[in-house]
């Protein structure tokens, strides 16, 4: 119990700086955006504000998953009412914030898209490309850096909304690389037969960049609501069967049903053996020596792992 706290305590801080860090880095996408004029800079901004509103919320569930996996008996008392009332846990909160989290990104980069459009039927925009550049040069070495941090507290801890979080900064820190390399485009071209182009080169990085963010938060979509509609993972529901069979052929039972899902950081797991007709049971203690040998066969085992094991001598019951 001991090491969930601090692996939850570890979460939450890396949530927190995480969030600080943000909201700075949209407050100043926002106030740069203004001042340059430029509107890549502007979305810069407000993706990471949608981030850091969402990490807000994400750090809201991982608290509430962190005090269910702590709480004990006796804290269901009237003060801990709202943790009884979800006495199946916080767990199915997590693939809702993250399906929430990769649809409004997704939204955000989308009107980007066809606002950059806009301006380019327009015929551009001008920008201040002084201060845009030492922005995007700034924010890019922030972005690249908690990236690296965040990945590497990860590797002990696991965490899905941490890894989620290191890539969001990846992807910050890959937008505001290719607003910079479009801004030193734009500078270079002061001065020169092309400097004609200068107004399409903020719509157009703009652009270019929503086209490559647009896909990426798919992944993390179909993850999310594979979560939220409970689908099977294949490879657990494979290591669940072979472990079910085995036990059958072991104790001489007639048949074996199995239900998994991955619901966030949660693993839930049924087990129905069909027993054979008048099977003796040398008292609860047998069938309890039985789930214990099928949960070590498991393994993973937790506060994140529901395992349930029942047996029953009608098939019906196992449905």
């Amino acid at each position: 119990m001991r090491q969930v706290e601090v692996r939850g305590r570890l979460e939450q801080q890396l949530l927190v700086t995480s969030i600080a860090a943000t909201l700075v880095i949209g407050a100043m996408g926002l106030v740069f955006g203004f001042l340059t004029g430029s509107f890549a800079i502007m979305f810069d901004g407000v993706y990471a504000t949608i981030d850091a509103s969402m990490a807000a919320l994400g750090l809201g569930v991982a608290r509430l998953i962190l005090k269910d996996a702590l709480r004990t008996d006796d804290d269901a008392t009237e003060d801990a009412r709202g943790a009884v009332r979800y006495q199946y846990g916080f767990w199915h909160l997590e693939p809702m914030v993250l399906a929430l989290n990769a649809t409004m990104l997704t939204l955000a980069a989308g009107f980007a898209l066809v606002s950059a459009i806009m301006l380019i039927l327009e015929g551009g925009t001008e920008i201040e490309f002084d201060l845009a550049i030492p922005y995007a040069v700034i924010v890019a070495g922030i972005c690249f850096a908690m990236a690296w941090r965040q990945r590497r507290r990860n590797r002990a801890l696991g965490s899905a909304f941490v890894a989620l979080d290191a890539k969001g900064w990846l992807m910050s820190g890959a937008i505001t690389t290719a607003l910079l390399a479009g801004f030193l485009a734009g500078y270079a071209l002061e001065g020169t037969r092309y400097a004609w182009m200068m107004p399409y080169v903020d719509p157009v990085v703009l652009a270019l960049v929503c086209l490559v963010v647009l896909p990426l938060p798919f992944s993390d979509l179909r993850e999310a609501m594979a979560g939220i509609l409970r689908i099977a993972p294949e490879d657990l529901d494979r290591h669940v069967r072979s472990v079910a069979a085995k036990a059958k052929a072991r104790h001489g039972f007639i048949d074996d049903y199995t239900y998994v899902a991955r619901v966030g950081r949660a693993t839930l797991i049924e087990i129905t053996f069909v027993t054979p007709p008048g099977w003796e049971v040398q008292g609860i203690g047998q069938l309890d020596r039985i789930r214990q040998e099928v949960g070590e066969a498991l393994g993973g085992k937790g506060p994140d792992r529901w395992l349930t094991i029942a047996f029953t001598e009608d098939p019906d019951w196992a449905f």
